[in-house]
């Protein structure tokens, strides 16, 4: 890592900072949907992810398998989401979003894209959201690589 320029190395660190920050940020975003911290994890890694095992969803969100069964049957009592028998594994059921949970999902996120225009537009000028684009063309290249 030596051979590194000083700025790729900051750069690296305050992008990755900001991002997760961001993304944390995000989610803290107030949907009006009334679900925990660890509900939201779930519901949006559905969303995002699509259909899934209560087995895989509690290895990605680092719990166990009883907490998983708890948080699904939440989201479950309010309608968020569906299960249904593996076409792979008749012993095992899938995860997906109900169409109600699709239609949240949707809200959520039109919800969390008004919050970010509505602060870029009031905190920010419009020579920095100009910069912010032209970082965000920067980033894609990053990430087209």
């Amino acid at each position: 890592m030596n051979d590194l320029a000083p700025s790729a190395l900051r750069a690296s660190q305050d992008v990755r900072t900001v991002f997760g920050r961001l993304r944390r940020r995000l989610r803290e975003v107030d949907t009006g949907g009334g679900l925990t911290p660890s509900q939201t994890a779930v519901f949006v890694r559905l969303a995002k992810d699509g259909d899934s095992t209560a087995s895989v969803l509690a290895a990605a969100e680092g719990v166990r398998p009883q907490s998983m069964a708890t948080i699904l049957a939440a989201l479950d009592a309010q309608g968020l989401i569906e299960r249904r028998p593996d076409p792979e594994d008749g012993r095992r059921q899938l995860i997906t979003l109900s169409a109600e949970g699709r239609e949240r999902a949707a809200g959520d996120r039109e919800t969390r894209r008004e919050w970010l225009a509505r602060r870029l537009h009031e905190d920010f000028t419009e020579a920095e959201r100009q910069t912010l684009i032209d970082a965000a063309a920067l980033l894609e290249r990053l990430v087209e690589r």
